[in-house]
């Protein structure tokens, strides 16, 4: 077995934890020697023990001399569990092959440099474009103290969400309804406007697939959320954002679970930045946009959304007044579209996914506030004090 080989069994043990370690990073480790996998392990579940040890329990006293893969550079600091490199060393590991660093200031080059202070070889850099991508939640979060958002739309082939007389179900097929809710369980949280809410209202749960639910967040600017509402009845508590709510309505809100939170408004529109900052002192690493049209749009027009995912169904609606998939301002020019990079294109059932990140636009976005790691609350056990 390559390193490639081993590294990308680790990247897929990794793989594993997503939906259960949030806002902790995705890890995965491979004790391998004389070229056969001895030990395996990945991050489990947030609080719980690192891939490294893991891997290490299992390969047992066959770990002297050994080559130990990891996905993401092993901590050296005391945070929820004890240093990972402590334990390596004492196991005799002879090579460590890490991925990729961890950005986080507390580690970031820090548990390296501990390995090979006590003569341990470490190779960086093998898969490292994979692993960073794996964890592109952690590395923004950990980064910028605000939250991964991951715009998801499902749209006809002629770009309509709904159609004239508001009728959108279904839009794709049942295969992309159950991968959109994998997307769901990968991230902490996911949220829609209201008018999603009196329309369609959605339990925003995982249950096409296993896996825990992440947390409903709702923008309401002046409170017109039915009591009634499902989201409201689920295990996870909601979050509802306003600005202008009366007291009467976030009482009765309160009295039923969930957590109301006032957001400044900017030109009448709730401020997605303050949002963004108020969600990462809560340790939401990252939110799911899923509609409707006006939400999405107004994420593109604040310049936070980090990535996107669009269903396609080879369906065609038409209709002037049929509900287009992105609202908001939008852009004047056709060069100043938000034109996306790294593009992926599947096929999922008779649907199309296409997978991209958007590259700077006219709407230069401004950088998130950077958060003290003393302010995150612990957020990321891998790597946080």
């Amino acid at each position: 077995m390559n390193d490639a080989d081993a590294m990308r069994l680790a990247l897929e043990l990794a793989s594993l934890g997503e939906g259960s370690v949030n806002p902790n990073p995705l890890v995965g480790a491979v004790i391998v020697r004389d070229g056969r996998v001895i030990g395996r392990g990945y991050h489990r579940r947030f609080g719980g023990p690192h891939a490294e040890i893991f891997a290490l329990e299992e390969a047992g006293d066959a770990t002297r001399g050994a080559d130990l893969f990891v996905t993401l550079e092993p901590c050296s600091h005391h945070g929820k569990t004890p240093p990972c490199t402590d334990r390596i060393i004492e196991a005799g590991i002879a090579r460590a092959i890490v991925a990729v660093r961890d950005p986080n200031p507390t580690v970031n080059g820090a548990g390296i440099a501990c390995l090979r202070r006590a003569g341990i070889d470490v190779i960086e850099g093998v898969l490292a474009e994979e692993a960073a991508r794996q964890n592109e939640v952690f590395f923004k979060f950990i980064t910028t103290g605000s939250p991964f958002v991951h715009l998801k739309l499902a749209v006809s082939l002629d770009g309509r969400i709904a159609t004239r007389s508001g009728d959108s179900k279904w839009i794709t097929g049942e295969a992309s309804r159950v991968e959109a809710h994998r997307l769901r369980r990968k991230l902490a949280s996911i949220l829609v406007g209201v008018g999603t809410v009196i329309a369609d209202d959605p339990e925003l749960s995982v249950r096409h697939v296993p896996g825990e639910n992440p947390v409903p967040i709702v923008l309401d600017p002046t409170g017109r959320i039915p009591a009634s509402a499902r989201l409201l009845l689920g295990e996870v508590q909601a979050i509802i954002v306003t600005s202008t709510m009366d007291d009467a309505t976030e009482n009765a809100l309160i009295s039923r679970g969930a957590r109301v939170w006032r957001i400044p408004s900017v030109n009448g529109r709730l401020d997605l930045r303050q949002l963004g900052a108020r969600l990462g002192r809560a340790s939401i690493d990252s939110v799911l946009v899923e509609g409707g049209a006006e939400t999405a749009g107004r994420f593109l027009d604040a310049g936070v959304v980090d990535k996107v995912t669009v269903f396609i169904a080879p369906t065609l609606v038409g209709g002037r007044e049929a509900i287009s998939s992105v609202g908001g301002l939008g852009v004047e020019r056709m060069a100043h579209a938000w034109r996306l990079r790294d593009v992926s294109v599947r096929r999922i059932g008779e649907d199309l996914c296409v997978t991209g990140y958007p590259r700077d636009g006219a709407r230069q976005p401004e950088k998130a506030p950077r958060m003290a790691p003393e302010e995150r609350g612990g957020a990321c056990q891998h790597s946080s004090p």
